[in-house]
């Protein structure tokens, strides 16, 4: 019974230190992967218009 409450106790505890440590992202940083993004949407599309040219 201990090595069973033992086991539970180690499995719960891991999982706490796992899910805790996730990072998050800061608002300049969410925006800043945005504008990265459409600067790349805007590259790919300069790069299709002039293909079809």
């Amino acid at each position: 019974m201990k090595k069973l409450i033992l086991m539970l106790a180690i499995t719960f505890s891991t999982a706490a230190v796992f899910t805790s440590c996730r990072e998050e992202k800061s608002g300049v940083e969410k925006a800043a992967d945005d504008i990265e993004d459409a600067a790349d949407d805007v590259g790919d599309e300069v790069e299709d218009a002039t293909d079809d040219m």
